[in-house]
């Protein structure tokens, strides 16, 4: 299944006691739908207040119903702001984490003197200004395969912090300096635990002009979380999905994907 959701209400993906996570949820509606306990397995967690616009879940069941079935029924039981997007089978050496090739997310960040308003918990804010070309040569300095210790959370349970780097891409929306919108886009082999919004903090810090470029390089080396900025917020953060091989067969974007700046 694809799934996306607005994480402001939830703590996360994960499941836990409390029964409000993204994981519980769809468990819990998946089991009203089937009559039957179901457990999933995701491509990415992802942390409270962080959504998405496709997350990939796979799941065993002996069921058998149609692809629009899955995704109608189990929609009927979930919140309003969770929603499969689709649903097919797939042979059981599909895995949806250890099938994917690559991880994609993206940040979405408001300049602007305003803080937003219709966007509340969708998008990152910052007040200032920021320096376009300072934060793309910043962020081509952790392109390739690398130790992102720098910029891993103390909780990251991850056997490695060596990880690739795909591709960032930096581009911006709207009036101009003060009033716009600037979308960070990731791809990298896998993410670490607050990898991305930690790379965010620093990349903000440069932007606005408090350390050069060059400082990203720094920060990497030191394999140090104490030498990068702090983390920043999980607002604007969205999990764009997996890549997988083309013979799986399964959809590379949603619906979900025409609303986002």
């Amino acid at each position: 299944m694809g799934l996306s959701f607005n994480g402001q209400g939830y703590q996360g993906w994960q499941s836990q006691s409390s029964g409000n996570t993204l994981q519980d949820r769809l468990e819990s509606a998946l089991a009203r739908f089937t009559n039957q306990k179901t457990s999933v397995l995701c491509a990415g967690r992802t942390d409270a207040g962080v959504h998405a616009l496709m997350q990939v879940v796979h799941f065993d069941t002996a069921l058998d119903r149609t692809a629009s079935s899955w995704v109608r029924g189990t929609n009927a039981f979930l919140p309003a702001d969770m929603a499969v997007q689709w649903a097919c089978l797939v042979p059981d050496a599909f895995h949806c984490r250890a099938s994917a090739l690559s991880r994609r997310y993206v940040y979405v960040l408001l300049e602007s003197p305003v803080r937003p308003s219709v966007e509340a918990g969708r998008v990152g804010w910052i007040y200032h200004p920021l320096d376009g070309v300072a934060m793309q040569q910043a962020a081509q300095l952790l392109l390739g395969e690398h130790n992102f210790s720098s910029f891993r959370a103390s909780s990251c349970q991850a056997l490695s912090p060596v990880k690739t780097m795909l591709g960032i891409a930096i581009s911006q929306r709207g009036a101009g300096p003060g009033s716009r919108y600037w979308r960070f886009e990731f791809e990298a082999s896998a993410f670490l635990h607050h990898m991305i919004r930690n790379i965010m903090g620093c990349l903000v810090t440069i932007g606005l002009g408090n350390q050069p470029a060059a400082w990203m390089g720094e920060v990497l080396a030191a394999r140090s979380r104490l030498v990068a900025a702090p983390t920043f917020s999980p607002d604007g953060l969205y999990f764009l999905g997996p890549r997988y091989e083309s013979h799986w067969g399964l959809p590379t974007q949603t619906p979900a994907y025409d609303w986002l700046p």
